[in-house]
């Protein structure tokens, strides 16, 4: 037998959920089975969400002109100034110095756990919340403690159980607005309650996850570093989601650090980004256009996604087996499973797979705690093809 060799601690311990149980649908693709995916928030896997043209012209124009080569380290000039005007525009000042431009945010995520977390350190994220939050931590010996959202509220942010869970050793306070995988889209009140909150630990810095921010169907969201006079804000967004281009993998954070607090993370956070080179050129040429050009083509995008959502919820309304509470924005559902026969979460995700070919996510990839129970699926498939994956689901479930 040949002795292997040993994986490390940090890498074993990874599970991304999302892709996780893509594993068992590929292998039924393989035995000829046609499975309707509705596990991963790709626009680009379905109908009618098409990256808009003038993004791809631009993204072609680079390629063209031979526009590939390494781009500074923190972004190209131009789309960190088109940031910056961006992110001026949600209610606080951002000057171009203040942005990063990352390979996705999941990226950015990677680099600010590298530079804000030791051993020891917490990271205080909602349950449920973005697979990374929970897994990437570690890798910087930190631990993530999930703050909990209200299942029976609208996955309404519970402020009480954040005052219990700080302490000194809590140096991020992670809001995803509007939250994936609920959907809730947190308030001005409930956004200013938490930043009163992180502004009795001066060690705590502020991550707003605001990569659905476009995906608002509330009317009531608002940039949590336009609420902050004092606390750091660390924003994240990007253009996978709101402009339909997530291969391209481009993201940004940009700092708020309004008291100054942050210039020796600054430093380091730096650091890492000239060690890593840069962002994709070409796709950066590509999300400028799409900052810079015209915007009336996001509406009717929009528009498609919430008439996807608004018919997933009028379908779960009718079967019996499942609730859920409206989401606030972005384009996922997250169900809850009355099922009586569902011996666990993720056991009844892989049951409705093998028996009729549907892919969800099972609710405990997103929190043990506080997703177990639940499946998030994307509402991004035409309607026909939504239609079809709930009449399976209804099949299962009853009959």
């Amino acid at each position: 037998m040949v002795e292997q060799v040993d994986v490390s601690a940090r890498a074993a311990a990874i599970e991304y959920a999302i892709r996780d149980v893509v594993v068992p649908a590929v292998e039924l693709e393989k035995q000829g089975h046609e499975i309707i995916r509705l596990n991963i928030g790709d626009p680009l896997a379905y109908e009618g969400l098409p990256t808009p043209d003038h993004m791809v012209a631009a993204y072609k124009a680079a390629l063209d002109a031979q526009d590939n080569g390494y781009g500074p380290s923190y972004g190209l000039p131009a789309l960190r100034q088109a940031i910056s005007v961006a992110e001026t525009g949600k209610g606080w000042v951002c000057s171009e110095d203040d942005v990063y431009v990352t390979h996705g945010v999941t990226e950015a995520l990677q680099i600010i756990f590298a530079a804000f977390l030791e051993h020891g350190s917490k990271v205080l994220a909602p349950g449920p919340h973005y697979p990374p939050y929970m897994a990437y931590p570690q890798m910087y010996g930190a631990t993530t403690v999930e703050y909990r959202l209200d299942p029976t509220d609208g996955w309404r942010i519970d402020l009480d159980d954040i005052r219990a869970k700080m302490d000194d050793s809590v140096r991020l306070l992670v809001l995803i607005n509007p939250n994936n995988p609920t959907g809730n889209v947190a308030t001005a009140d409930e956004i200013d309650a938490l930043i009163g909150i992180a502004r009795d630990w001066p060690k705590c810095t502020i991550i707003a996850d605001e990569i659905y921010d476009g995906l608002d169907f509330t009317g009531s969201l608002v940039s949590v570093a336009s609420r902050s006079n004092d606390v750091p804000v660390i924003a994240l967004n990007g253009v996978s989601k709101v402009y339909f281009a997530p291969g391209w993998r481009i993201g940004y954070m940009a700092w708020h650090d309004p008291a100054g607090r942050l210039g020796l993370v600054r430093d380091g956070v730096e650091r890492l980004l000239r060690s890593r080179l840069c962002a994709s050129t070409p796709a950066q040429h590509g999300y400028l256009a799409g900052l810079s050009d015209e915007h009336g083509w996001l509406e009717g995008h929009r528009a498609k996604v919430k008439e996807r959502l608004d018919y997933c919820m009028e379908r779960i309304g009718a079967i019996e087996g499942l609730e859920c509470e409206a989401p606030g924005g972005a384009f996922y559902l997250f169900v809850r499973i009355t099922d009586e026969r569902a011996a666990s979460d993720k056991q009844w995700v892989l049951d409705l797979l093998h028996q009729h070919h549907v892919l969800v996510v099972h609710g405990s990839g997103f929190s043990p705690e506080f997703g177990a129970g639940h499946f998030r699926m994307v509402c991004l498939p035409p309607v026909e093809v939504l239609a079809t994956a709930f009449d399976r689901i209804d099949q299962f479930i009853n009959g």
